[in-house]
This record gives C-alpha cells, sequence and structure tokens, in this order.
C-alpha cells in the first residue's frame, strides 16, 4: 500500500511539473502586451508635448515673430520631469535642464546640477522670449509642461537682416537679448535696462572714461533720465574689468551709444533697473566680449516703433546736478589769532600761548 501511495504522489508531482513548465514557458497576458503599453506611453507623451507646446506656440508668434515652437520633431524618445525644479535644488534633473538650455543657447552657466542664480536667469529668459510670460510674472522655476516645451525644436531667428556678420537684438518689453552670428543664436540672455526714473547722483569716474582724462578717479555731480533708447546702433568702444562711469559700476562694458554699454552687473532683476545701460549677468559678461567686435550692430526694440524710426538718439543723461557740491575729504588746520608759539626747554612740545 505504501507503494501505491508513493507511486500516486510520484504521478502527481509529474502532473504539477508538466503544468508549472507550461506556466512558465507560456507567456502572460501582461507581457504579451507590453510591448504596446510601451508604444501607447511614448505616444501619449508625444501627444502631451504637442498639446503644451501649440498651446503656447499661438502666443509665442504672435508675440515674438522671431520665436518658432514646433512641436512636429519632437524626440520620441523624451525623458519627463517628475517635480517642479525650484531655485536652490541639486540633481540630474537639474543638470539636464541645464543642458539643455545651453543647448538652446540660454546660458545658464556652470552645469553644475545646481539651481543657482544663473541658472534662474536663463530660465527667466526662456520663459519671456519662447512663452511670452510677461516679465513681471516670470518664476524662474521649471515645471513639468515647462520642460516639455524645452524639449520642443525650438527655432529663434534675428528680426534683421544685419550688414555685420555678428549683430545683436535687444527687446526691451521682454528684457532679453541675443547675439546672432550669421543669422543663428549664439547667446541668449536676461538683461536690466533704464528704470525710466529721472536721477540726480554723485558719481565716480575711472580714468579713461568719458569726462576723466586724468590719471586718478574723479567724482561729478550728474542728472539724467535712466532710459535706454530705442534705435539702431553699433558697438565702438570697450574696457575691461570693473569700471566706473557717470552711469555707474560696469564689469567688462562695450559701448553702443554714447556712454551706454553693454555691462555686467552683480543685480540683474527681472524689472528694469539701470541708469540707461543693458545689464547682463556676470557669467556672460566674461566672455561677451570675445564675441563681439567694433562695427557690429545693436538692435534695441522697445515694441513700439520699429528701431529704424529711431535712428541712433542719444541718451537723455549726463547734466550737471545744479545742487552738487563737493566737500573736501582734509580739514585744513587754522591757526589762532594772534598766538605765539612758544618752546619750553627740554621738551619736545610745542605749546601754543594766546597773548591777552
Amino acid at each position: 500500500m505504501s507503494d501505491d501511495f508513493s507511486d500516486d504522489f510520484s504521478d502527481q508531482d509529474e502532473f504539477f511539473d508538466d503544468e508549472l513548465n507550461q506556466f512558465h514557458t507560456q507567456p502572460s497576458l501582461y507581457d504579451r502586451w507590453r510591448p504596446a503599453i510601451a508604444a501607447i506611453a511614448v505616444l501619449l507623451t508625444v501627444v502631451a508635448i504637442s498639446v503644451i507646446a501649440n498651446s503656447d506656440k499661438s502666443d509665442s508668434d504672435a508675440n515674438n515673430p522671431n520665436v518658432i515652437v514646433d512641436s512636429t520633431n519632437v524626440p520620441l524618445v523624451t525623458v519627463p520631469l517628475t517635480r517642479t525644479i525650484k531655485p536652490g535644488m541639486k540633481g540630474d534633473d537639474v543638470l539636464r535642464v541645464q543642458q539643455r538650455l545651453a543647448a538652446l543657447h540660454f546660458d545658464p552657466g556652470p552645469q553644475d546640477s545646481v539651481f543657482g542664480q544663473n541658472t534662474i536667469q536663463a530660465v527667466w529668459a526662456f520663459e519671456k522670449l519662447v512663452m511670452s510670460t510677461p516679465r513681471e510674472r516670470a518664476t524662474g522655476v521649471v515645471t513639468p509642461s515647462t520642460w516639455a516645451i524645452m524639449q520642443s525644436d525650438i527655432q529663434i531667428k534675428p528680426r534683421r537682416d544685419a550688414d555685420t556678420a555678428t549683430h545683436v537684438e535687444v527687446y526691451l518689453p521682454e528684457q532679453v537679448m541675443i547675439v546672432f552670428k550669421e543669422g543663428i543664436p549664439v547667446v541668449i540672455t536676461h538683461i536690466s535696462s533704464g528704470s525710466n526714473e529721472k536721477w540726480c547722483e554723485e558719481v565716480a569716474i575711472s580714468p579713461g572714461e568719458d569726462g576723466n582724462n586724468t590719471d586718478a578717479e574723479i567724482k561729478r555731480g550728474i542728472c539724467g533720465e535712466a532710459i535706454t533708447p530705442p534705435g539702431i546702433f553699433y558697438f565702438y568702444n570697450r574696457r575691461q574689468g570693473m569700471r566706473e562711469s557717470k552711469l555707474g559700476t560696469m564689469y567688462n562694458p562695450v559701448y553702443f551709444n554714447y556712454n551706454i554699454a553693454i555691462h555686467g552687473a552683480i543685480l540683474v532683476p527681472l524689472k528694469p533697473a539701470s541708469h540707461g545701460c543693458i545689464r547682463i549677468p556676470m557669467s556672460v559678461a566674461r566672455y561677451f566680449q570675445a564675441i563681439v567686435a567694433y562695427g557690429d550692430r545693436v538692435y534695441v526694440f522697445d515694441g513700439v516703433k520699429e528701431p529704424e524710426e529711431y535712428g541712433s538718439p542719444v541718451p537723455p543723461f549726463d547734466l550737471p546736478d545744479p545742487d552738487y557740491t563737493t566737500v573736501p575729504t582734509t580739514i585744513p588746520q587754522t591757526t589762532l589769532p594772534n598766538a605765539v608759539v612758544t618752546t619750553i626747554a627740554g621738551s619736545p612740545t610745542t605749546i601754543p600761548v594766546t597773548t591777552p
């Protein structure tokens, strides 16, 4: 009986082994549908990016005719963003954003996986130029929808066919500047231009700057209106390093309209804040002089009229401050009237003695 019992279980073991082998050899329902599911996921990703890009495309094209967001050439393999990236964050996704911004010529500074100030300013420029976000509403953060637009085929074309191989276009409403070489953007950056406020200040002027032909820094009382005039200009002068001028402190300035220059600044806020110059991030200013030359055209657009209608107007500043007075840095020594200086023998001290 024990042998029959063992034989029964032996037969059952063979049965279950056969069933188990069939279970492993036959693909599951998920395995059979997995390729189709993956294809559908990719398709949905592409469609989502297309919808987002197209929804922003009409506004972008209407406000910025030089920006084309083409969603038909979105790559089939895209990397989704699983979180909203904000200033101060770190990680591989931050690095991917920096790399994509750099590929689109929005300079994010060092590609170091850290969402710092340079990357924030690059995102500002992207929001304002590509997404047509009003400058006061730019956030400097990258949401999944913003990242989807970044992965689109974005073409940025100049608004002017310049008569120089390299030219610069400044868009005052967007507070964005682009350097073009042969019609191709090489640098796109956030800027801060004139605040349109009237001002009177004591300014320091470095040797060699306009108004100072000496070898020492001088000070003057200057008044003006902080306007960046629209029009057509060209680069005619440059200085290296930190400079003090009638319009304030500048780093590596390149001049194109009297004393107005494109220069680096530590503070480049979202709003126009300069005395008339065009501030750019310090990271861009470090190499800006190397990509432009004397004679290169500069087009400044104000969104009201075309630059050609303005010509080349001079800035409204450099007026002497009527209330400015200089304060001497040293106080002259005063001699008391009717004083007689008497030296006491054996003493190194000189004591003034006043006669009655």
